[in-house]
């Protein structure tokens, strides 16, 4: 059980200034950011949309010798393509219509400090070759001049896709990807560590409590076990959503089960039965991986905790499906209905399955 007073203690505290969590999962992505923040090394960052990519981004800055440099931001994917070629590498006048002054492009304003690329995988095949020559050369021309300027700006890209498959269908410049790529850095997504629901909870309910005018500092045990057993779609930036929600419509200082949205307390069906943001291998992945981990190092029955498990589940769900119907569940499955019926009486379900010759 969790307290219900959400007060951190001394040695939870965050290892980089501005990032929440303690988890193992973030003291690897912690880890690197230090140690790659030394470097002038590119360094990409991959993870689903909501996780801190720019959290991140901000943290390399900041913990490298480039720190009294500026920062700057840029979404690739919120621009159209002339638009997003001009905010990058800026603009003469006359380059085109409505270009009636000179502009500094963002890697210009960027020199001696670092550039973050948000949503890399949206840029065209044309502006990754611009893009693979500034990685190259640190040089580039504005839009409508033939002078060519230098740059000494570091590059921090991310993408909420996975890259390489962008890559293997021809959307995404192979070389591009190798010169981004130098340093990975995937940053998990919040139902990989739960374990940091509650001190990014805290986080939260201070900061939105402050801006409100609020004093709500305690949390329902009930509130924070569904928080933490809730799959995070969003990620960090929707459990944020929901804490600013609960401190904007609490009466007292609790967030309570009440103040929080029917998808958290699973009132409200997904839609197409589907997790959003988050495909099938993605799924396999985390629940071999979390099961690994909870099991420890020292577990040698990997097999049959976690595979049967799995199995089991689905085979469940595949005879209600199908009415405990045995002879349409083994089509279903793929499987003789000897070997299902073997499986039931295995995992101890053949009593709730009677309909084996319908």
């Amino acid at each position: 059980m969790y307290p219900n007073r959400l007060q951190p203690t001394p040695d939870t505290g965050p290892p980089i200034p501005g990032l929440i969590g303690a988890s193992p999962a973030m003291e690897a992505v912690y880890q690197l950011t230090r140690k790659v923040a030394r470097t002038n090394a590119s360094v990409l960052l991959m993870g689903e949309t909501g996780t801190g990519k720019e959290m991140i981004a901000t943290a390399i800055h900041r913990l490298s010798s480039r720190s009294s440099g500026p920062f700057v931001r840029v979404n690739c994917g919120a621009l159209s393509e002339s638009l997003l070629e001009s905010e990058l590498f800026g603009h003469v006048r006359g380059a085109f219509t409505g270009a009636v002054n000179n502009r500094t492009g963002r890697f210009e304003a960027a020199h001696t400090g670092t550039i973050f690329l948000d949503e890399i995988n949206s840029t065209s095949l044309f502006l990754q070759v611009k893009l693979l020559r500034v990685l190259q050369e640190r040089e580039f021309e504005r839009v409508g001049d033939t002078a060519t300027i230098r740059v000494d700006t570091r590059i921090v890209a991310a993408s909420n896709v996975n890259l390489y498959e962008a890559v293997e269908s021809e959307r995404f410049r192979e070389d591009l990807y190798w010169r981004l790529n130098v340093v990975p850095i995937v940053i998990p997504p919040l139902r990989m560590r739960r374990e940091d629901v509650p001190s990014l909870i805290a986080h939260f309910l201070r900061i939105y409590s402050e801006r409100n005018e609020k004093h709500v500092v305690h949390i329902q045990p009930q509130a924070i076990e569904a928080l933490q057993d809730y799959h995070w779609p969003g990620n960090v930036r929707e459990l944020q959503n929901y804490v600013e929600r609960a401190v904007a419509m609490a009466d007292g200082d609790e967030l309570t089960v009440e103040l929080l949205p029917e998808t958290v307390l699973g009132k409200r069906e997904r839609r197409g039965g589907k997790i959003r943001g988050v495909d099938l291998d993605t799924l396999v992945y985390e629940v071999v991986q979390q099961g690994v981990n909870q099991l420890g190092t020292d577990e040698h029955h990997l097999h049959e905790k976690i595979v049967n498990r799995v199995e089991k589940e689905l085979i469940v769900q595949v005879m209600q499906l199908c009415n405990s119907v045995q002879t349409k569940a083994a089509n279903r499955l793929g499987i003789n209905r000897n070997t299902l019926r073997s499986k039931l009486v295995e995992y101890n379900l053949e009593e709730k399955d009677e309909k084996a010759d319908e």
